[in-house]
């Protein structure tokens, strides 16, 4: 069951609010990130200087006192409260039959807008009638730059990078571009969905995203289908948004398989998904193997280079949890959740 929340607009609600009609439906999914509403939504309103805002937060079951704080200091945003946690890419799909505005956000509640972000991307957006999807310009909470502008994943790029091989190969195109100047707004494949400005023509004419994906790879799939449709997908250079990174997985309590690599479950199985549903059952078996020959590599290595069991294990162990999803999803063919 949903139980849906539509506030009414009140006398003291912010002067961005209007009930008839919107430049950005801002759709936020929350699950136990309470201490971050606040940061996350004032940013937002402190941005919303000129436009007209809708905001629409998707709780997906959370365990904190999130319902409660959204209820109390956020009532002029409307509320979706989930049973059961449905995962990103379905809530996002449910806060999306509410929107009315003219570009749709994906906003996270880990991700906090500067001042200008709005005017800015929403401006750019206006001028350049082709982009379909905008990202921007993401860091750290000290200032350190994030991977924003990202590559289409593929099996042999997904090998060299898992390998720990890039430099010994560096003619081979990983999803991080190695050229990449963070300084420049350029087309891309796809841009992260902390932040993800897309009009709304193209989610009329492709939808958003793919029920299958619980988590991880929802914005990459997406960015294919918008292109494959004719829009362009940008990076947009000109703002910053502070990207904290992982609030909402970190409270799933999925251990990471190894520690450098920081790869969990979910991961592994939006990345079979999504093979299998952009290179069939080749491509999912292919992705297999490659995943089998990288976790090899990464073990001899740790063997050659002496070092610990643990480390020396963590390969054998990633490529267990891989095994056991391609079974449970069929060959990459269907969710487990």
């Amino acid at each position: 069951m949903t139980q849906i929340d539509c506030a009414v607009p009140r006398s003291d609600a912010p002067p961005y609010f209007d009930a008839t009609m919107y430049d950005v439906s801002v759709l936020v999914v929350n699950y136990n990130t309470a201490d971050l509403l606040e940061p996350c939504i004032g940013a937002l309103r402190r941005a919303a200087v000129g436009l007209h805002l809708q905001v629409i937060v998707v709780d997906n079951a959370s365990r904190d006192d999130s319902v409660a704080v959204l209820r109390r200091d956020f009532s002029d945003c409307e509320l979706i409260v989930n049973t059961e946690n449905v995962g990103f890419g379905r809530a996002n799909n449910q806060a999306m039959a509410l929107a009315r505005g003219r570009f749709v956000l994906l906003l996270n509640t880990d991700a906090f807008v500067s001042p200008d972000t709005l005017f800015k991307t929403v401006g750019y957006m206006d001028a350049n009638v082709r982009c379909g999807v905008l990202g921007v310009r993401l860091l750290c909470e000290n200032g350190e730059q994030q991977a924003s502008c990202r590559n289409f994943p593929t099996l042999l790029g997904s090998f060299v990078a898992s390998a720990g091989l890039p430099r010994w190969l560096p003619w081979v195109r990983l999803v991080d571009d190695r050229d990449w100047n963070p300084t420049v707004t350029r087309r891309c494949d796809w841009v992260p969905g902390c932040y993800f400005l897309v009009r709304r023509e193209v989610i009329n004419e492709v939808g958003l995203f793919d029920p299958r994906f619980f988590m991880y790879f929802e914005e990459v799939d997406h960015c294919r289908a918008a292109q494959r449709a004719g829009w362009e997908v940008v990076y947009f250079a000109d703002t910053t948004v502070v990207h904290l990174g992982g609030a909402s997985a970190n409270s799933q309590n999925e251990m990471p398989v190894s520690r450098d690599r920081q790869i969990v479950p979910l991961q592994i199985e939006s990345a079979l998904l999504y093979f299998r549903k952009h290179g069939g059952v080749p491509g999912v078996l292919a992705a297999l193997l490659g995943t089998a020959a990288s976790d090899g590599v990464q073990a001899l290595r740790s063997l050659l280079l002496g070092r610990s069991l643990t480390e020396m294990l963590a390969p054998v162990l990633h490529f267990a949890v891989v095994w056991r999803l391609f079974r449970l999803t069929s060959m990459g063919s269907k969710p487990t959740r």
